[in-house]
């Protein structure tokens, strides 16, 4: 293709001008992902340099995978449980069936 070609210049073939506009929406998407990744560790810095703030963020997150035990467990009762060994009576109060295996 030579420096004459109409082909050359994206915005006088629409195949080329969407292709240029897909760029630069790519491009500005981008530089707004970075702005926002700035915005946030900006954020965090000044949390990190808060002792306090970072004391209030460990103890939201120990509550928080505290309540989460709790939850799981009253979801899944028979995990908190040790499985009867081989000459423990079931009594049937298990949703599990234990079945031996020869």
């Amino acid at each position: 293709m030579g420096h004459d070609d109409p082909h050359d210049d994206p915005h006088d073939n629409p195949q080329g001008a969407a292709g240029a506009e897909g760029i630069e929406h790519l491009q500005a998407a981008a530089n707004e992902m970075i702005a926002a990744a700035r915005s946030f560790l900006d954020a965090v810095e000044g949390v990190v340099h808060d002792r306090d703030a970072v004391a209030a963020v460990v103890d939201t997150l120990s509550s928080v995978a505290q309540a989460a035990s709790q939850a799981a467990a009253r979801v899944n009762p028979v995990r908190n449980h040790p499985t009867p060994g081989p000459g423990d009576d079931d009594d049937g109060s298990s949703r599990v069936q234990h079945i031996r295996v020869s």
